[in-house]
């Protein structure tokens, strides 16, 4: 077991992970999440069912993924416990991936075992999706750090970095909450299909219209905000900053962004058709981990020191 060999295992369970991820979307937008019946670990009763249909085949599918996400990620714990110290960054960022995705595969059990699926369109289900994307969120940056770290990253100071550390804080909760929300557009998106644009816009504001058909116009105005705001913060950054790693990650978030809102607007048009809230989900995810690096680069011990006239600058502007 070499550090060679673990950077690249970390990296590989980033990308893996993204694959279990885009195919957890495919479960819920096909309405395949109870294609095991109300049943968890077990598939209708069974370990292998026999007769399957192909919503049995998908969410059967997701769960032997994820299964072996959770094996892959318990093997990167052994892994980075035998390379490095307690309190070594990557090591922590192993644990906090471990933690993190037994809360992911709990939250899945949940929505299985409480009938959160299918054609469910209740405020319980709302609320349990808009969890499960955060923890997502929150598991794809756990193993982010890692493989940084493991990569040769320098370990985070939180403490210390003025208005610019205040900015990223802000940037990642503004994410999770674009998640949350991203959530629910989906979720009404799938519960609640459009024959066009115009009948897509005349639901959402149709006065006995459904919460979700509700709530699912607030997404693309949370994501023209947040997304607004990210290339503030990457300029900031990348200005205030020295590190040749926070100008990669800067440039990095602000092209992916732009990427995701051309991807956005075609989704809107083509009226969500699922391959592209695949592909929407997909660069959604690669954004998220531009600014989990772009963070980590900014906040780093050794590029702690900053110019005092970005600070300023960002200071005045906010």
């Amino acid at each position: 077991m070499t550090e060679t060999g673990l950077r690249r295992f970390a990296w590989f369970n980033l990308v893996y992970n993204l694959g279990v991820i885009v195919w957890g979307a495919f479960v819920r937008a096909t309405g395949s999440g109870a294609g095991c019946g109300e049943h968890w670990p077990l598939c209708n009763g069974v370990v292998v069912p026999r007769e399957a249909s192909v919503a049995t085949l998908i969410e059967l599918t997701h769960r032997l993924t994820s299964g072996m996400a959770l094996i892959l990620v318990i093997i990167l714990v052994i892994w980075a416990r035998r390379l490095y110290a307690k309190g070594a960054p990557a090591r922590l960022g192993a644990h906090l991936s471990l933690g993190l995705m037994i809360v992911e595969a709990l939250l899945g059990a949940g929505l299985v075992l409480f009938g959160l699926v299918d054609d469910n369109a209740t405020v319980a289900r709302a609320f349990a999706m808009m969890l499960h994307l955060v923890n997502t969120l929150l598991l794809v940056a756990a193993i982010s750090l890692t493989a940084w770290w493991a990569s040769g990253g320098p370990p985070i100071q939180l403490r210390g970095h003025g208005v610019l550390g205040t900015m990223i804080f802000v940037g990642l909760a503004a994410m999770l909450v674009l998640g949350a929300s991203g959530a629910i557009a989906a979720l009404g998106d799938t519960l609640f299909p459009a024959g066009s644009l115009r009948e897509g816009i005349a639901q959402d504001f149709h006065p006995t219209a459904h919460f979700l058909l509700r709530l699912r116009i607030l997404h693309p105005l949370i994501a023209i905000g947040t997304g607004i705001y990210l290339v503030f913060l990457a300029i900031t950054a990348a200005v205030a900053r020295r590190g040749r790693r926070v100008k990669i990650a800067a440039g990095s978030l602000v092209l992916l962004f732009l990427i995701q809102l051309v991807i956005g607007v075609v989704n809107l048009l083509l009226l969500a058709p699922v391959w592209l809230q695949l592909v929407h989900l997909l660069a959604a995810d690669l954004v998220w981990i531009s600014l989990i690096f772009l963070s980590a680069s900014a906040l780093a011990v050794e590029d702690a020191p900053a110019e005092e006239v970005a600070l300023q600058a960002a200071e005045a502007a906010i």
